[in-house]
This record gives C-alpha cells, sequence and structure tokens, in this order.
C-alpha cells in the first residue's frame, strides 16, 4: 500500500495562482479513482482544487502521458504535449548546445518559472550566446536533467505568477512534481534510432519505492543514457572546391549540421517525507545529474580563415616567421593565394614547404579543420524542510533550497595560432558555476467570516542569494603566443579561454514578503489576490500585484480571468559574463566579444546597466465541463517592457581594439565586433489556447481524446539600432503562430496504444543567425504513436516513433529565394524548424513493473 501526505499540507508549496487540466490513469481506474486524478496537491495555498475551479488556465501532463511521449528528453516530451511550448534543435550554437533553451507563449527561456515539488529550481550555468533570436542571452534552468520515471505529474500554468513567486514568472510557472510511492517501483529498457540510421539511443532507467516506517516514504530514481549525433548535412561548395582542385585532406563532410553527441548522462532524483505526528511532516528531495555533450562548429577553410589561414579575406597566405617570433628581423615572404589549392603554387613550396624558418598551418593542417565543442555538466541540488498545522489553526511550511550547476566547457581539433606549429589541438577554456541558496517561509489560514464561505489568508517570506562564478580555462587556451604581433589569433579558435583577470565570483542577493488571499464568497463566486515585494542588492525593489476570479454561471459552465504585474531581473551572469564567440556577419565568419554592459566599450556604444523587465498581463476564459468532456478556452495578453536580450554585433574600431587590450579581453586582433546584453525593446505577446479532452468506453476499450490548440503572436512595439531590424524579425516570426495537437489513446486488458497528431504552422526559417538566409518554412503535420502489449501484470513491452511519415522541414534554397549558393554552410535544413530537423525516430521499449 502506498503510504501519501495528507494533501491539505502539501499545497502550501505552491501559490493559489495554479490549477490543473484533466489526464488519463493508463490503468483502469474506477470512476472514483479517475475523479481523484482531477484533483493535485497544488492550486491553493488551501484545499486542494479540483480541474474545473481553477481561475487561471494549468495543463496538468500525468507521469504515464509523459512515459508514452517516446522520447527520454524532457523538454522533446513537454514540447510534444503543450502547444505553446516551443524547443529548437541548436546544432551550431556555443554553450547552447549543452543545455537547450525552450520557450512558453514565445518569450525567453528564462521568462518562466521552474519548480520541482513546488520549490524555485536553480538556473543552469550556461548563457545562450546564440540562441535563435528569442533566446539570445537567456539563462534559464535546465529542464532536460529531469527524467519522466521520476514524475508523478508536471503542471504548467500558462498565466503571469511573478506576485506569487518573483522573477522569471512572466510566462508561466512549470511546477515537477515527483513521485511519492512508498512501494513498489519499475525498471525501464529502451533502444532508438533515427531512419537514417544515427543517433542511437540507448536508456536504462528506474524508479523504487521504499517505506519509512509506517508514516513516510522514500522513492529514488534513476535515468542512464548515451545518444550519438546526428548528422543532416551535405559538403559545402568551398570545401568541395577545395577536393576539386586536388586537396585530398578536406574531409568529405568538412562541416556537420545535426544533434550533438550525449555521453555518460545519469541523472539521480530522490524524494522522501516523514509524518512526525501532531499534524506535521519534514520532507526532502534532491538530485545529481551528470553528463557529457560533444558537438560541431564552423569549418576553417585553409585560405580564408582569418587570424590563423590569412589575414587579408584569403587575397594571401598569413606566414610565421619563426626568427622573428625569437626577436630577428622578418625574412619570410607573402605567398598571394591564385589558384583554388594553394598547396600547389610554387610560391607556397618555395617560401612556405621549403623554407624551415617560415611556415603557415597549411603545412600543419592542410584540409582546414572543424573545432567540436562540448563540456561536462553537472547539476546537484537540495531541499529540506517541515510543515504542518500549528494549534491555532496556521499552516506552515519552511524550508532551505540549495542548488548548484557547472559547465565545464571542452573544444577539440582547434589550435592557438599565436602559438605557432607548438600548439595543442585541444583545450580546457574554463567554467561556469551557477549556485542558489534559498530560505523559504509560508504561512496560512482559513477564516470563518458571515457571508463568505471560505476566506484564506496567507503570506510569506524569501531569502535568495545566487552567484555566477568565471572559472579560468589552462594557460594555452588563453595565452598570447610569439606570433601575436605577426597577425595571428590569440586564445582556442573558437571559444577562446577565460583569463584569469577575468574569472571571478559575481553575486546577488534578494529577499521577499508577500501576502495572498483567496475568498470564495459563494457557491458561484471565487475571487483571489496577491501582492509581492521585493528586494534587489543590485538594483533595489519591486512590488507586483495579481488578482483573479471564477465565476460559475452553471454547474458545468464557468469564466474565469486573471489581472496581473510580474518582473523578470536580469541574472547575475547576464551582468557580468565576458567571452568571444565565432559567428557569422554577411556571411562571413568573425570573432565576437560579449561584454558586460558596464564595460567602458560597452558604456561607448550604449550599453547601460541592466534593469528588470516588466510586465503586464490578462486573462479572459472559459470552462465548460459535462460528464467526462472536458472543455477550456483562455485568452491572454502580455506586454513586456525593457526586455533583456544580446545586442546586435558592433564593428569595432582601433581604438576600440587598444582598448580591449588594455582589458584583458584575449584574441583582440582579430575581433571584429563586440555586443552586450541591454534592456532594449518591448513586447505584447497575445494568443488564445483551446484544450478539450473527452473520455468514454469505446471500441470495447477505454478512450481518451483530447485536442489542443495555441494561438500566439509577438509583435516587437519598441525598439532602437541596439537591438537591430534582424532580431525583431526573429522575435516575430521565428515560431509558428498556430499549433495543434490531437491525442487518441485506447487501453484493453493486454494491449494499448497511443497516437498523436502535431500540426506547426508556418514559420520564419533562419540558418546559421544570418538575415539573408531567413524565407517562409512551409506547415507541417507529424504523428507520434506507441504501441504496448501486456504480457502480464509485471511486464510490458511497446514499439512506437516520434514523426512515424519522417516529415522533414523545408530543404534549403537559398540560391531560389535570396541568390546565396545553396548550402553555403553545409545544412539542409533550417535549424528553426519547430519539430526538429532530423526526421522520423523509432524505439523499443520494455518496462518492469514490481
Amino acid at each position: 500500500m502506498s503510504i501519501k501526505f495528507r494533501t491539505g499540507t502539501l499545497a502550501f508549496a505552491v501559490s493559489m495562482a495554479l490549477g490543473t487540466v484533466s489526464t488519463y490513469a493508463a490503468d483502469n481506474n474506477t470512476k472514483a479513482e479517475q475523479d481523484v486524478e482531477k484533483i493535485v496537491v497544488v492550486g491553493s495555498r488551501g484545499a486542494p482544487r479540483s480541474v474545473s475551479n481553477s481561475p487561471v488556465p494549468v495543463d496538468l501532463i500525468g507521469g504515464d502521458e509523459l512515459a508514452r511521449g517516446g522520447n527520454t528528453d524532457m523538454l522533446e516530451l513537454l514540447k510534444g504535449t503543450i502547444p505553446s511550448f516551443n524547443v529548437q534543435s541548436n546544432p551550431i550554437s556555443d554553450a547552447a548546445s549543452l543545455v537547450k533553451p525552450a520557450n512558453l507563449r514565445g518569450l525567453s527561456s528564462d521568462s518562466t518559472l521552474i519548480l520541482v515539488n513546488g520549490k524555485r529550481r536553480h538556473r543552469a550555468s550556461v548563457i545562450a550566446l546564440l540562441g535563435g533570436g528569442i533566446n539570445d542571452g537567456a539563462q534559464g534552468p535546465d529542464i532536460s536533467v529531469i527524467p519522466s520515471i521520476a514524475l508523478k505529474q508536471v503542471e504548467v500554468l500558462r498565466d503571469g505568477a511573478a506576485a506569487q513567486y518573483g522573477s522569471d514568472a512572466i510566462a508561466g510557472v512549470m511546477n515537477f512534481v515527483l513521485k511519492d510511492d512508498a512501494d513498489g517501483g519499475s525498471l525501464t529498457a529502451r533502444y532508438g534510432s533515427y531512419y537514417e540510421g544515427d543517433g542511437d539511443t540507448v536508456e536504462v532507467a528506474g524508479n523504487i519505492g521504499v517505506a519509512l516506517t509506517q508514516d513516510g516514504f522514500a522513492n529514488v530514481s534513476f535515468q542512464y543514457k548515451n545518444a550519438d549525433a546526428t548528422s543532416r548535412s551535405m559538403q559545402r561548395p568551398d570545401a568541395a572546391a577545395l577536393i576539386a582542385a586536388g586537396n585530398t585532406e578536406v574531409s568529405s563532410l568538412a562541416q556537420i549540421w545535426g544533434s550533438p553527441k550525449v555521453s555518460d548522462d545519469i541523472t539521480i532524483f530522490g524524494n522522501a517525507g516523514l509524518d512526525i505526528g501532531n499534524d506535521r511532516e519534514v520532507y526532502m528531495f534532491g538530485n545529481y545529474s551528470e553528463r557529457d555533450v560533444r558537438g560541431g562548429f564552423y569549418f576553417r577553410n585553409p585560405h580564408t580563415r582569418g587570424g590563423v589561414y590569412s589575414g587579408d579575406g584569403g587575397a594571401s597566405l598569413l606566414i610565421g616567421d619563426i626568427a622573428q617570433a625569437g626577436g630577428a628581423e622578418r625574412t619570410c615572404q607573402a605567398v598571394p593565394i591564385t589558384s583554388g589549392n594553394v598547396l600547389t603554387q610554387q610560391n607556397y613550396i618555395d617560401n612556405v614547404q621549403n623554407n624551415d624558418n617560415c611556415f603557415s598551418f597549411n603545412e600543419l593542417i592542410p584540409g582546414g579543420f572543424t573545432p567540436n565543442f562540448g563540456g561536462n555538466i553537472v547539476d546537484t541540488s537540495l531541499v529540506m524542510g517541515t510543515r504542518g498545522e500549528l494549534s491555532s489553526g496556521i499552516m506552515y511550511d519552511v524550508s532551505g533550497t540549495y542548488g548548484r550547476n557547472k559547465s565545464s566547457y571542452v573544444i577539440y581539433n582547434t589550435l592557438n595560432a599565436s602559438l605557432g606549429p607548438e600548439t595543442p589541438r585541444d583545450f580546457k577554456p574554463g567554467a561556469h558555476t551557477q549556485v542558489e541558496k534559498m530560505f523559504n517561509l509560508d504561512l496560512s489560514k482559513d477564516f470563518d467570516i458571515d457571508g463568505i464561505e471560505n476566506l484564506l489568508i496567507a503570506g510569506g517570506y524569501e531569502w535568495h542569494t545566487e552567484s555566477f562564478e568565471v572559472t579560468a580555462g589552462d594557460t594555452f587556451s588563453y595565452t598570447a603566443g610569439p606570433y601575436t604581433d605577426q597577425g595571428f589569433g590569440i586564445g582556442s579558435n573558437g571559444f577562446p579561454g577565460f583569463k584569469p583577470e577575468a574569472a571571478g565570483i559575481f553575486s546577488r542577493r534578494n529577499f521577499a514578503f508577500y501576502f495572498d488571499s483567496e475568498a470564495q464568497i459563494n457557491e458561484q463566486l471565487m475571487l483571489g489576490a496577491a501582492v509581492r515585494y521585493e528586494d534587489y542588492s543590485s538594483f533595489g525593489s519591486d512590488v507586483n500585484y495579481k488578482i483573479t476570479g471564477q465565476y460559475k454561471l452553471t454547474d458545468a459552465f464557468s469564466l474565469r480571468g486573471s489581472i496581473s504585474t510580474g518582473f523578470r531581473a536580469p541574472t547575475v551572469g547576464q551582468a557580468n559574463y565576458a567571452n568571444v564567440q565565432t559567428a557569422l556577419d554577411g556571411g562571413v565568419l568573425v570573432d565576437s566579444a560579449l561584454l558586460p554592459p558596464t564595460n567602458p566599450i560597452a558604456v561607448q556604444l550604449g550599453a547601460q546597466a541592466l534593469t528588470p523587465e516588466q510586465s503586464k498581463s490578462y486573462t479572459l476564459g472559459a470552462v465548460y465541463t459535462e460528464g467526462d468532456f472536458f472543455l477550456t478556452v483562455d485568452y491572454y495578453n502580455i506586454q513586456v517592457t525593457d526586455r533583456i536580450s544580446q545586442s546586435d554585433r558592433y564593428t569595432l574600431t582601433e581604438d576600440d581594439k587598444r582598448a580591449l587590450k588594455d582589458q584583458g579581453v584575449p584574441n583582440v586582433d582579430s575581433i571584429q565586433q563586440v555586443s552586450f546584453f541591454t534592456n532594449d525593446f518591448n513586447t505584447t505577446t497575445e494568443g488564445v489556447d483551446v484544450i478539450a479532452n473527452y473520455t468514454a468506453e469505446l471500441f470495447n476499450g477505454d478512450s481518451l481524446f483530447s485536442v489542443a490548440y495555441n494561438y500566439n503572436k509577438t509583435a516587437v512595439d519598441k525598439y532602437t539600432e541596439v537591438t537591430g531590424a534582424f532580431k525583431v524579425s526573429r522575435l516575430e516570426n521565428d515560431l509558428p503562430n498556430n499549433r495543434a495537437t490531437f491525442t487518441w489513446a485506447q487501453n484493453y486488458d493486454t494491449f494499448s496504444f497511443f497516437t498523436r497528431v502535431n500540426y506547426y504552422g508556418e514559420y520564419q526559417a533562419v540558418h546559421v543567425d544570418y538575415d539573408a538566409t531567413a524565407v517562409t518554412g512551409s506547415a507541417k503535420t507529424t504523428v507520434d504513436a506507441e504501441a504496448s502489449y501486456h504480457i502480464n501484470d509485471s511486464f510490458t513491452v511497446s514499439v512506437g516513433a516520434q514523426n512515424i511519415f519522417n516529415v522533414y522541414p523545408d530543404r534549403l534554397d537559398f540560391e531560389k529565394n535570396t541568390g546565396i549558393p545553396n548550402n553555403n554552410w553545409g545544412g539542409k535544413y533550417a535549424e528553426t524548424s519547430p519539430f526538429g530537423f532530423n526526421g522520423g525516430f523509432y524505439y523499443v521499449k520494455a518496462v518492469y513493473n514490481f
């Protein structure tokens, strides 16, 4: 028998803004048991709220539905379930390849607050420097570390909730509720691969619940997986031309566009609780997660790559003079590139190949090179607390939280050109570490007042500190070698290491007081209000409010709505991060420095110290429930001012470069551009969500039909040249305005199947973050399916596929649309595809329940 805590006390953890949408239990529950599934512990600081009594829209996704999703990545599972939730693949995007950013309602990944068991989740240490426009500069939590096998359910609040939680809850809130069974468990083994024969994925996962005496539980889950890289690439035209000219050292695929390789991805989640008597409980939960990720970068052409092979865009080779590096006079002669293969030119043979004093990297790496970027990500957290009820009737919840995420970067198959022939090929450029600590005190009490059925008053205090640490890289990754003055680039090419003077710990503290009230005026009318005061050590204070209400016109039909304000504080990383990255400008690879907004060069270009984003939002919706049919329709409008993002890139002058050198920025001579984080633009996002569920006994079995539709449109109301027109276009058009899903789940005694049809509307297809590649991507429909055979009560085998009909986004055809040669950078499909670019994925799965 599973031991559960009283739902009334667990409800303290989450604000009264949350509610539910029904989900389907895979087993053959009785009608009474199915009704229980429509009640969740979140939704109120008082008693739990039923599905139909939420004043704001919330999706509830059960653990069984997540298990049928056919994917091992939590982000992809949620994308297939929530139409307003979008995740884009990141094949070549610096650290965003390590932690993929996601978008709820078209806002950046750090505009959605993430909770686990109702407690705020810490951020990832990765800042998405190449975040596909929408997520440029975003620093949100790493959702991918949460395994589906550890989850009882996921609740997605599609409404602003900063008045309850503080920063980040502009787009909404996701609450991941961990399993709390005190007995039983399961083991899952899964193998899958893409139709094209790559991306092989192997996963082993397990969950077990045990009793802690007769009054508690301990529930532990683990997941271990490996996923091979994918490639949806073709040869770059410049690489093909080199091969045609006789350069046999160029790879047959000089540049790979695909998903990165993920190795030794292990995560362990634990959740425990104990009833200590007198209406008191203690609880603890946390995780340890670690994985290694490795993906591709841009190809370095052996004729044109600046700071390595050429100093003038490919007109001539960059020649290193060994004697000059030692202090002697220069004797090496220039070598103009006059053919398709400089290796065959006589002036190269005479002046470089046969000259021991002169060298070029064409001698060491004649076919060019393509760096591989990756890293090791370690994520840990621990939450401990106690909750209960005092003799006065006051309910309390006191907790402490610790969260840490560290990304240690590695770059392979590259070089530090300034070191000349002695350069290593692999480097450790450094690490980023995000640490957060929190203390929470929540209090609430129900009051009996004449004329009001129920009145709940709640209040609380939160203390929060966070730090962002930069760890210096290995010496070779940032050092300026003896060939620096000859024009060779400094630092590991593609991702120069963090210098010791850039290393350090940057921190911030904040505290908050909140007040909530919820009144059930009568059987028809419920009203709620919340206000929160927040004070930050970095920029001062902020006050936000929220008002909610629901009115039942009949037993089956009700109206609901909310009005709220919110904010998102700039992260400590955004305020202090400096780095050099390789990006495209006008189709040419350049090194671009990201500077803190308080850096003198950034200030010279118009940067100012970051301030919070501010939001105003309102929703208006309707709920209809009749028997086994459930329907919600909700309109939302979110206005955000002073949004934070990475600025457009500015071209450096020689004076700027001298100033950067004085400040210790690496690789200055090859840096053509700089950018910085800034509050520069305002947006209005509006849309409609429609969700309908119907359960019935059909076709001699138990059936669930579900339809979900989202219309979402973001308009940039105000911006300057700091943001730039291209980013505006990406913010407004990269995500489809229309998304929908239709789901059918059917269960029999020994057999069950699940199918989902996914519709993605038109979107702006962009490749390599380059404005000239922006074209309209066609609307597409994909289908997912899974069939399961229950051999006995304990053992189930399943086969399934995502994108079963192998639908791809439109093939790139830039030449037709823009005059740019097709696949100039080796990719077959635009990376902004809302359903990815890897095609169909099949899998087999075995589950043992005990």
